[in-house]
C-alpha cells in the first residue's frame, strides 16, 4: 500500500512539474521575424542584434528569410502566425504585397510591427525605421556641397521598396533647386532591382556609354548599388573621379570611402534600430502602448504610429568618430587596404 501510494505521489509530482513547465513555456513571448532576405550584410547585422536583445528580454525569436520572393514571404509569415507567435515583425520585400498579412495577423490576435520598410494599405500597428526622407537629403546635400554643378545620374533602389521612393524624395528636395537653375543636369534616372550590385553595374555601364563617360556624380541610394556603380566606373578608370553616394555603412563601402573610390555613406546606427525594435516587439506582445512622440507615417490607408531614428552622414573625415567609435566596424577592418602609416590616430 505504501509502495502504491509512493508511486501515485510520484506520478502526481511529475504531472505538476510537467504542467508547470508547460505553463512556463506558454508564458514565453515568441516573436516572428519575417525578413526580405539575408543576402545583404546589412540585414545580417539587424537580425543578430534584434535576436540578442529580444533574448535578453526573455523572448524567443523565430526568423524566416524569403530571399526576396514575395509569395514565399507571405507563406512564411502565415506560417509564423499559425505557429502562434505573440507579435509579428515584418521587413518586407514588397510593402504593398506584405501589407495583406496584417489583416490575417489581426484575425489571430497578433499585432504587427513593420521593420525599416513600411507595410502599405493596411491597418498596421507600428512602424520603426530611420527618417528615410532625411537619408536622401543627406546623400544629395553632401554631393552638391562637393559638386554644385555638373551631370548627375540618379540610381534608385528597388522599385518595390517604399523606402527607395522616400530616399528619392529626400534627394530631390535638395537637387530640384539646382536643376531648376540649370546648374545640375540629370542625365539618367533608373532603379536597381532588389538593390543588387550587378543590376547597378549594368545600369551605370549603359549610362556611361550613353553619355560618353561624361557623368560627374552618381546619386546611388545605398552601398550595394554604390558598389556596382564603382565597378562600372573602374572599368573606365573613373573610380575615385566620379562622386558616388551610398547608405548603410557596409564594410566594403567604408573600405571604399577610406580608399577614395566611394564619396560617402549614410550610417544608420543599426544597433539602435534593432535594439529598439526588439524592445517594442516585446512591449507589443505584452499589450503595452508604445510612445512614438506623436510621429506617424501614412501608408496609403492610415497614419501609422512610427518611431523614426536619426541617420548620420559619414565620409573619410568622420569615419573613426562614427562607424568605428560605435564598434560597427573595427579600424583594422575598415583600413585593411590602407598602409598602416596612413591610418588616422584614435
Amino acid at each position: 500500500m505504501k509502495k502504491t501510494l509512493s508511486v501515485v505521489l510520484g506520478l502526481s509530482l511529475m504531472l505538476v512539474t510537467l504542467f508547470g513547465m508547460t505553463a512556463l513555456a506558454d508564458d514565453e513571448i515568441v516573436i516572428g521575424f519575417s525578413m526580405d532576405n539575408l543576402r545583404l550584410e546589412r540585414w545580417q547585422h539587424d537580425r543578430d542584434i534584434f535576436v540578442k536583445r529580444a533574448e535578453e528580454l526573455g523572448a524567443k525569436v523565430l526568423v524566416q528569410s524569403a530571399n526576396s520572393d514575395d509569395m514565399l514571404q507571405v507563406s512564411q509569415a502565415e506560417n509564423l502566425i499559425t505557429q502562434g507567435v505573440d507579435v509579428l515583425v515584418v521587413l518586407p520585400h514588397n510593402g504593398k504585397i506584405m501589407g495583406s498579412i496584417v489583416e490575417e495577423a489581426h484575425k489571430n490576435g497578433v499585432p504587427v510591427l513593420a521593420y525599416d520598410r513600411l507595410l502599405m494599405d493596411c491597418d498596421l500597428d507600428y512602424y520603426i525605421s530611420f527618417d528615410n526622407v532625411r537619408v536622401g537629403e543627406l546623400q544629395a546635400q553632401y554631393l552638391v556641397d562637393k559638386k554644385p554643378e555638373g551631370n548627375y545620374f540618379l540610381l534608385g533602389g528597388s522599385p518595390t521598396d517604399n523606402n527607395a521612393k522616400l530616399f528619392r524624395q529626400g534627394q530631390m528636395n535638395v537637387l530640384q533647386p539646382y536643376i531648376d537653375e540649370g546648374k545640375i543636369k540629370i542625365v539618367g534616372d533608373q532603379w536597381a532591382k532588389d538593390w543588387l550590385p550587378q543590376e547597378a553595374m549594368k545600369i551605370i555601364e549603359n549610362a556611361l556609354t550613353a553619355n560618353n563617360n561624361n557623368i560627374d556624380v552618381v546619386v546611388a541610394s545605398n552601398d550595394s548599388t554604390a558598389g556596382g556603380t564603382i565597378q562600372a566606373l573602374a572599368d573606365q578608370n573613373l573610380d575615385g573621379k566620379v562622386l558616388v553616394s551610398g547608405q548603410d555603412a557596409d564594410l566594403a563601402a567604408c573600405q571604399r570611402i577610406v580608399e577614395g573610390t566611394q564619396t560617402m555613406t549614410v550610417y544608420k546606427p543599426i544597433h539602435l534600430l534593432a535594439t529598439r525594435a526588439a524592445e517594442v516587439a516585446v512591449a507589443m506582445a505584452k499589450g503595452e502602448e508604445i510612445d512614438t512622440e506623436g510621429k506617424t507615417v501614412n501608408n496609403g490607408k492610415i497614419d501609422v504610429p512610427s518611431i523614426l531614428l536619426t541617420p548620420i552622414q559619414v565620409d573619410k573625415e568622420n569615419m573613426v568618430d562614427t562607424v568605428i567609435a560605435d564598434g560597427f566596424h573595427t579600424m583594422e577592418e575598415v583600413y585593411k587596404n590602407v598602409p598602416k602609416d596612413e591610418w588616422p590616430k584614435q
